[in-house]
């Protein structure tokens, strides 16, 4: 049997005069090596062309995110700016409230409308206060500034219509009426909540307090354990008892007309739901119960379930 003879190719090669002709003869195995080599060497080729087409683009692209990215960092640095000087110009205002608070609350201290009995025993300074708080919105820090900002607004409005309160008390206005019996304001409806719910010393208005870091939706009158508290309009009471909010032993009273009332941390409660009340009558007696620093009663007046400032009421 004779042997296989392997195919040969021939390659010839002429010069450009065609004078000269070179002739290559390859085997057919390492023709097949020549020509993968080749295809290898032009996908390689290819290869390394679109990287380089590949690169040139991300490096633009990367480069442009780079210029958006600081675009965006010098606005944000810009808008944190107006924010630290909001933040710095809210602080004064808070500073300015609290001080106004102190003043009031010692006016309010030196208050009297009534005999020696209803004055804090012994001298003592009353400072209790409590109830629940409403954090403000954190969402953001621009909207929480432009709430602050509206709150402060309310709180300046609160304690400047307080300390009209307080001065007509100091000449002689009588805003806090006696516990032990019914009253009527005349040119006032019975069921409007136009008195002050006890005697005492205004610790913590309505708005913002503590340095602005809640809202208050009311306001606290301190004055000794046992003080009698009374309904501040006609009305019926809705709500007798213990509340796990933070109001502890508490009293609502329907006035209708979507008015309603609220008074908080009592020690003993004397009405029942459904009784029928009067203006000026002793509905519970002041206590520190639930969120509470000291004898006092938080008290609150509703509009449609929404808390509004108490003061803009009394008479």
């Amino acid at each position: 049997m004779s042997d296989k003879v392997e195919t040969e190719y021939t390659i010839k090669i002429l010069s450009t005069n065609g004078s000269d002709v070179k002739s290559i003869r390859l085997p057919k195995s390492m023709m097949k090596f020549a020509l993968a080599s080749l295809a290898v060497g032009a996908l390689l080729f290819v290869g390394a062309v679109g990287y380089s087409v590949y690169s040139t683009f991300a490096n633009r692209n990367r480069q442009a995110e780079i210029e958006r990215l600081k675009d965006v960092n010098e606005i944000q640095q810009e808008q944190l700016l107006q924010l630290s000087k909001k933040a710095s110009s809210l602080q004064e205002q808070i500073d300015q409230l609290t001080q106004m608070e102190a003043e009031l609350r010692h006016i309010s201290a030196g208050t009297s409308t009534g005999d020696e009995k209803d004055k804090p025993s012994d001298g003592e300074e009353h400072k209790g206060e409590g109830g629940p708080s409403i954090a403000p919105s954190l969402e953001n820090v621009s909207q929480t500034f432009d709430n602050l900002e509206k709150r402060i607004a309310e709180r300046r409005a609160s304690l400047l219509q307080l300390k009209k309160e307080l001065d007509q008390q100091r000449t002689g206005v009588a805003s806090v009426m006696p516990p032990d019996t019914t009253v009527s304001v005349p040119g006032i409806s019975s069921t409007i909540p136009a008195i002050w719910p006890a005697r005492g010393t205004v610790t913590s208005p309505y708005g913002l307090r503590w340095g602005g870091s809640d809202f208050h939706p009311g306001i606290d009158i301190a004055n000794d354990m046992g003080t009698p508290i009374v309904a501040t309009a006609d009305g019926v009471v809705s709500v007798a008892g213990w509340n796990s909010g933070g109001y502890g032993n508490m009293v609502d009273i329907n006035h209708g007309g979507g008015i309603m009332t609220r008074y908080g941390h009592a020690m003993q409660i004397v009405v029942s739901p459904g009784q029928h009340v009067k203006r000026g009558q002793v509905i519970a007696y002041m206590g520190s119960t639930g969120f509470s620093t000291g004898p006092h009663v938080h008290y609150e007046v509703r509009i449609n379930g929404q808390a509004v400032n108490p003061i803009t009421y009394l008479h």
